[in-house]
């Protein structure tokens, strides 16, 4: 029954995505429509009356992370809301936590448009956003009229930060720590990104010798800004050698870090149905969807084997269905974010994979 309900629900949005997004810029579409659900929530009736039946309310999916209950281990990825400007119609949603960002020190615009592009044939996506956002110091100021707001949600909120494009790596370390200080009393954890395609020069640092001064810095620091620890997460590419994955899971534990985020987008274009001369004509960027899940597995895996037990670990790739969800878990990712499934699959996406994963907790499968 849920599996037909989901399946209506999310063909109705394919209609409306094949005939009516997919003629528009990928990037255009997400911005009216991102602000479209903004405005919704903003609608008293519909933020008191519509948006509770949408969050999940089977208590079997929460977890306690961050000493936080988390109503569904299910996520958003960073890159949706860059700019801390709709956490609370996102979380309205039903996704158990909300990741902000990429921030950067700097405002900045990000790389020329377009920028971002849809591979249907693979519900992928092809982006060169190149960390376009308005700026640790701005999205301070967000946070914290949100904070002082009444309709604030209670949802887990994490903060993403990059470097500054313009900035050198040499005086990379100061870029996040000037993010770090004005984020992190805003965050319920933190998540140091070194792993973007679309910053030249920024993979550089996913080497250790550079990593480890920079997570010692930005940990620091963000415990000072908060008055309190502040859980560090680091966010590492698929791209690495698995001998590097396991490096970075060394460094983690060796510094004590919170956890790990596993992983982000891929430079690889391989497994792709769409034809060649078209992925080629789209040009650079890091590739998202379901083509990334295999990847996603054996990071998480090795990222698994390698971190202690209680080291958060969040697997992110891949992920469309609620079965995908179940895979992950079991395999010792604490938690599960979404990106590109959620966009092909919609606002009602997120409603039907918390109910098909509360079904298998009671059922014992997933339809």
């Amino acid at each position: 029954m849920a599996a037909r309900q989901l399946g209506r629900d999310v063909g109705v949005y394919d209609v409306v995505f094949r005939h009516g997004l997919t003629r528009v810029d990928a990037e255009v579409a997400h911005r009216v429509s991102f602000r479209s659900l903004q405005r919704l929530y903003a609608v008293p009736p519909v933020r008191r009356r519509v948006a509770p039946q949408l969050a999940p309310v089977d208590p079997s999916l929460a977890v306690t992370v961050f000493g936080r209950r988390v109503p569904s281990p299910l996520g958003l990825a960073a890159g949706f809301d860059k700019n801390a400007e709709g956490i609370d119609a996102l979380a309205s949603l039903g996704f158990g936590f909300i990741e902000i960002g990429t921030v950067t020190g700097q405002a900045q615009p990000g790389n020329p448009t377009p920028r971002l592009f849809r591979l249907p044939g693979d519900r992928a996506i092809i982006n060169r956003m190149g960390f376009n956002n308005d700026g640790s110091a701005a999205v301070a100021e967000r946070l914290e009229a949100r904070r002082n707001g009444h309709h604030r949600s209670d949802v887990v909120l994490g903060v993403n930060i990059g470097k500054t494009k313009v900035v050198p790596n040499d005086e990379a370390i100061d870029d996040y720590v000037v993010s770090a200080r004005r984020l992190a009393p805003y965050a319920d954890y933190l998540v140091v990104n070194v792993s973007s395609p679309n910053t030249p020069g920024l993979r550089d640092l996913q080497a250790v010798d550079d990593l480890r001064p920079l997570l010692r810095a930005v940990g620091a620091a963000a415990d000072d800004a908060a008055g309190k620890p502040v859980p560090l997460l680091v966010k590492i590419a698929p791209d690495l050698a698995d001998d590097d994955v396991i490096a970075a899971s060394g460094l983690v534990s060796e510094l004590g870090l919170a956890g790990i985020v596993a992983t982000n987008t891929t430079i690889s274009r391989d497994g792709l149905r769409t034809s060649p001369a078209e992925v080629a004509e789209l040009g650079a960027g890091g590739l998202s969807g379901p083509v990334l899940a295999a990847r996603s597995i054996e990071v998480l895996k090795l990222v698994r084997a390698h971190v202690p037990a209680e080291t958060v670990v969040i697997s992110v790739g891949g992920i469309s269905t609620a079965a995908d969800v179940r895979q992950r878990l079991d395999l010792g990712a604490t938690l599960v974010q979404a990106y590109t499934g959620f966009i092909y699959g919609g606002p009602l996406w997120v409603r039907g994979i918390n109910r098909d994963l509360a079904r298998h907790t009671q059922q014992g499968a997933v339809s």
